[in-house]
C-alpha cells in the first residue's frame, strides 16, 4: 500500500469514527439505536462527499489561480500601454506648441516686414 492509500484510509477511518461518535450522540438524544451498517453508509457517504468537495477545490483554486495571472498579466499590460500613451501625448503637445511658436515668429516677422515696406 502506497503513502497516498495510507492516508486515504487514515481519513477514512477518522470519518466514520467521527459519524459514529455523532450517530451515537443522535441516538442517545432520540432514544434510537443505529445499526453499524448505516454508521457505515453514512460515513462512506461524507468521505465521498468530502472528496467531491476536495477535487472542486482543488479545480476552483487552479481555475482562479489562472484568472488572477491573467488579470495581473492584463494589469501590467495596460498600464504599460497607458504610459506609452501618455509620453506620446506629451511628445505630440510639444512638437505642437514648438510648431506654433515657430509659426507665430514667422508671423511676427511677416508683420515686422510689412510695417517696414509701409
Amino acid at each position: 500500500m502506497d503513502e497516498d492509500e495510507a492516508q486515504k484510509q487514515r481519513l477514512k477511518a477518522a470519518v466514520h469514527y467521527t459519524v459514529g461518535r455523532l450517530c451515537q450522540d443522535i441516538a442517545a438524544d432520540c432514544e434510537k439505536q443505529i445499526t453499524k451498517q448505516t454508521i457505515a453508509a453514512i460515513a462512506e457517504t461524507a468521505f465521498r462527499q468530502c472528496d467531491i468537495f476536495a477535487k472542486d477545490l482543488e479545480a476552483f483554486e487552479l481555475t482562479t489561480l489562472m484568472k488572477m495571472f491573467f488579470f495581473v498579466l492584463m494589469y501590467n499590460y495596460i498600464q504599460q500601454k497607458s504610459e506609452e500613451l501618455a509620453l506620446n501625448n506629451q511628445e505630440l503637445k510639444e512638437k505642437r506648441k514648438k510648431n506654433a511658436a515657430k509659426r507665430k515668429s514667422k508671423d511676427m516677422e511677416a508683420e515686422e516686414e510689412n510695417e517696414l515696406e509701409d
